[in-house]
């Protein structure tokens, strides 16, 4: 199995619609990984203390997965549809272990 990489990534002021329409390619490429075995866990934070946090929105995202390298897992993360429409302000790579559970 390839290590884990942690990929958190903070979103752009006023980015919800953005996100919502970039967001089917975002799912697709999550479910790919899924489907491969690799996604340990993913999803967004909300801006607000709410699991539907509504016209708010969310601050950024959080993807735990299997890469070949931590190269392999920035590459990766460049490529999301996010970063395309402008929602990801700036994204951190870094190597993950997972100890718990």
């Amino acid at each position: 199995m390839s290590p884990f990489y942690a990929i958190v990534a903070e979103d752009v002021p006023d980015s919800l619609e953005n996100r919502l329409s970039a967001r089917p390619a975002h799912l697709q490429r999550l479910h790919r990984l899924k489907d491969e075995g690799r996604l340990l866990l993913a999803g967004p934070f909300p801006a607000i203390d709410s699991p539907d946090p509504g016209p708010a929105g969310f601050s950024g995202s959080l993807i735990v997965a299997a890469f070949a390298s931590l190269e392999e897992a920035q590459a990766w993360a460049s490529a999301d549809p996010y970063v395309t429409a402008g929602v990801y302000a700036r994204i951190s790579v870094k190597p993950f272990r997972k100890t718990l559970p």
